[in-house]
């Protein structure tokens, strides 16, 4: 590299593969033009090494808006960028910073004091996981968040909808949400799963779901047998194609309103309708089924690794706890009827005995 000052100018000159690259410095300032010079040899060996250059000072809206055009992002990707825009947006990508975290850790919970930290700790991994993808395509040298330590999560006991709730819950839905629930207790799909699945991808055939839309890589494509009873319910409205679950024949974006109102009208303690998925993994262990099978069914093995060449062997074994779970849940309402009876017949003996006790000798002595 070589500096030339013509006028009051300095020209940087850079010999790549025999061939000359020239660019003025803008300044006649010997030392700001050397840097210049630097910067212009550095993006000269980049395009020559087919190198992104970085652009630290790219402000995190437009990483933002590359990431949803270029990356194929999750929906929880998406629905995190409306919370981490507000905060982030201007700020340069390149000037992120552990410090910064906790300021917008401290504003998110001054805006709504009740936050977990488990949600912040999901906004601050999507924020990462942008961080990295920028890495990727060569507009960051280094993500800054790395290493960042998330904040300690704090567990809370997960409620399991016992059948006599379920009960309640599926006679207090409506039409569209009772066929909604059932799914997702017989499968363990999530809300988003089950309100994008379509007819092309039930094989009434083989009685087989397939899962083709879901917010996790290892969730897609997982194959899942039908129970009796959603076999039934999907045969007897059966379409060549298009949205399995809908309301008035048109797709459902959310369901909140109606679950709501069927809690309300059943009588029930509130849960969330993501606990049908919790019910369907515990009645699985419960049922004695193996925790690999469990993590098959419900979409969390990464389907990357060597075992995922052998789905088609382990398709038995997921029959075989879908049959399982269609036993445990028979033998649990079974055994609740039983129990109610029996209650029930407690309570008349109780009646009858009272009925036929001498007045006499409800009388006080003499």
């Amino acid at each position: 590299m070589a500096l030339f000052k013509r006028g009051n100018v300095y020209w940087a000159y850079h010999w790549i593969d025999g061939v000359r690259h020239a660019q003025s410095t803008g300044t006649g300032n010997r030392r700001r033009a050397e840097n210049i010079a630097q910067h212009f040899k550095e993006e000269l060996n980049f395009e020559r090494l087919g190198i992104a250059e970085p652009h630290p000072e790219m402000t995190f809206a437009e990483l933002a808006a590359r990431f949803l055009a270029e990356a194929s992002p999750r929906p929880y990707h998406i629905d995190r960028l409306k919370l981490l825009l507000p905060f982030w947006g201007t700020a340069e990508i390149g000037r992120i910073t552990k410090a910064r975290v906790r300021e917008y850790r401290a504003s998110r919970q001054k805006a709504k004091p009740k936050l977990s930290e488990t949600t912040i700790n999901r906004d601050l991994e999507a924020l990462r996981h942008m961080l990295f993808w920028a890495v990727d395509e060569g507009l960051l040298m280094a993500n800054p968040l790395s290493r960042l330590k998330l904040a300690e999560e704090r567990r809370k006991p997960r409620i399991i909808v016992s059948v006599a709730e379920e009960d309640k819950l599926l006679a207090s839905a409506a039409p569209h949400l009772r066929e909604i629930a059932i799914a997702a207790l017989d499968t363990g799909m999530r809300r988003g799963e089950l309100l994008t699945e379509r007819w092309e991808h039930v094989d009434f055939t083989r009685r087989l779901l397939s899962v083709t839309h879901s917010k996790t890589a290892g969730g897609e494509a997982r194959e899942i047998p039908l129970t009796d009873r959603l076999y039934e319910q999907l045969v007897a409205r059966k379409q060549p194609e298009g949205v399995v679950f809908t309301f008035d024949g048109q797709p459902l974006t959310r369901i909140k309103t109606a679950w709501k109102g069927a809690i309300r009208r059943a009588g029930l303690r509130y849960f969330r309708f993501h606990d049908l998925r919790h019910t369907f993994n515990t009645r699985l262990m419960e049922a004695g089924v193996m925790q690999e099978v469990r993590k098959t069914l419900m979409g969390h093995s990464d389907g990357k690794d060597v075992n995922s060449i052998y789905t088609h062997v382990e398709l038995p074994a997921k029959r075989e706890a879908i049959q399982k779970l269609e036993y445990w849940v028979a033998a649990e309402r079974k055994a609740a009827k039983e129990k109610a009876e029996k209650e029930k017949e407690d309570t008349n003996e109780r009646a009858t005995d009272a009925c036929h006790i001498d007045p006499g000798s409800a009388l006080p002595e003499h």
